[in-house]
């Protein structure tokens, strides 16, 4: 099947000239220029928030040290595989990683305080309206463009989510470097529901105002008043993918996805277990799945329960799995939909995990008629790694060879319920 074709890339506009940054309120994901002297006072965000500094993915004025940030950036290239920074722009969730990231130091022992900062912000956020009124205001940006400073702004960034404990909020994850294990943080904020940030109001707060008064957005007022969220939810206008979007492409990514192929070349049959694994890692609330006979699968290489509900009051809704192992140049196309499809049950759902890409007609045929199927992709299994600490090529293989090593010889093997 042709790979579909994918459209010439736009220039963008800035949202204003490099020397009038400084002036300009921040509009939600505007596109903010560089400067072209080819060093760091290119920066725009020093421009755009005077005194956070032009380095680092913490930007802070103030210090962390003494309790005295009245502002933070948190800047994101998206580009550290070790350190997945994620934004869900669906749902306003927003995934962010400590400063803490190579081997020798305490968690909070950081040039920059970022960590700092993360612990003493997500302890106040729990308390009650005074401590949270001392936290500063979060501006998001990210790296836009291969080259050059220039960047996008994100939004303004709440601790926490509507829908996290605690320990999900703000979590010590280990990580390990050439043996030696160490530390991080790993942060959850939302994005919330505010268009424009007043230039008034950075102003006033970088000046040593009150946040809640000087044009304070009443999204950040009700946070802080009540620890409500009012998150930016944005569903995506459409759920067809190219091929581009699907499969991983910087080299390092892409590496990681041949690991898992290589893993399970000539025995691609296998790879049945892996991808019941890794839609657990996507769906941890996943009961007992089956991965199925070869010769009786019927279009399903594995069958399980999703649960819902509370621990003392459950009901489980019943899913088919199907996985292909394929490489990237071998699209997941419409026979292969239409084979799960034909399979589920009223009330059921569908999982689809490929090591390659779905064809367009394929995704369009399900979304058009409203199947209930999960896709995942190439690029999707190498973010759930990552998310879970398999970053390397070297680590993922570790993984594999762990938890898939040589096939039995026969039978029905139950992926055990974590």
């Amino acid at each position: 099947m042709p790979a579909p074709s994918t459209p010439s890339p736009q220039i963008e506009q800035p949202a204003a000239a490099f020397e009038e940054l400084g002036s300009v309120d921040l509009q939600l994901d505007a596109f903010y220029p560089g400067g072209t002297r080819g060093n760091s006072s290119d920066d725009p965000i020093n421009r755009l928030i005077p005194g956070v500094g032009n380095q680092g993915g913490f930007r802070m004025a103030g210090s962390p040290w003494k309790q005295t940030v009245r502002l933070a950036v948190l800047y994101t290239t998206g580009r550290q595989p070790d350190w997945p920074d994620t934004l869900d722009a669906q749902t306003g969730a927003f995934t962010y990683y400590g400063d803490n990231r190579t081997p020798g130091h305490e968690l909070h022992e950081t040039p920059r305080g970022g960590n700092h900062l993360l612990r003493d912000t997500f302890e106040a956020s729990h308390a009650g309206p005074a401590e949270r009124r001392l936290i500063p205001p979060f501006l998001l940006f990210e790296k836009a463009g291969s080259s050059g400073r220039s960047v996008r702004f994100r939004g303004l960034v709440a601790p926490g989510g509507p829908a996290l404990t605690s320990d999900d909020e703000l979590a010590a994850i280990w990580r390990t470097t050439s043996g030696r294990r160490f530390q991080n943080y790993r942060s959850r904020f939302t994005v919330l529901d505010q268009a424009v940030i007043p230039r008034g109001w950075i102003q006033h707060v970088l000046g040593g105002g009150d946040p809640l008064d000087g044009g304070c957005p009443d999204v950040w007022r009700t946070w802080v008043e009540a620890r409500a969220f009012v998150p930016l939810t944005a569903p995506a206008t459409t759920v067809i993918r190219t091929q581009a979007e699907q499969l991983p492409g910087d080299p390092a990514s892409q590496a990681v996805l041949e690991a898992v192929r290589e893993h399970f070349r000539g025995r691609e049959h296998d790879f049945e277990a892996c991808a019941v694994e890794l839609w657990r890692l996507l769906a941890p609330a996943t009961g007992q799945v089956e991965v199925t006979r070869r010769t009786s699968d019927g279009g399903r290489d594995a069958v399980g329960q999703y649960h819902l509900g509370p621990p003392t009051d459950r009901i489980a809704i019943d899913f088919a799995l199907e996985a292909k192992c394929y490489s990237p140049s071998h699209s997941v196309g419409v026979k292969e939909g239409s084979r799960l499809i034909s399979r589920l049950r009223h009330r059921n759902f569908g999982v689809l995990v490929t090591t390659s890409y779905f064809h367009r007609q394929m995704q369009e045929e399900i979304r058009d008629d409203q199947h209930p199927v999960v896709l995942i992709s190439g690029r999707d299994i190498v973010d759930l790694l990552r998310e879970h600490g398999y970053a390397s090529k070297e680590a993922v293989e570790a993984w594999l060879v762990q938890r898939f090593p040589a096939p039995e010889a026969s039978g029905t093997v139950v992926a055990r319920e974590e």
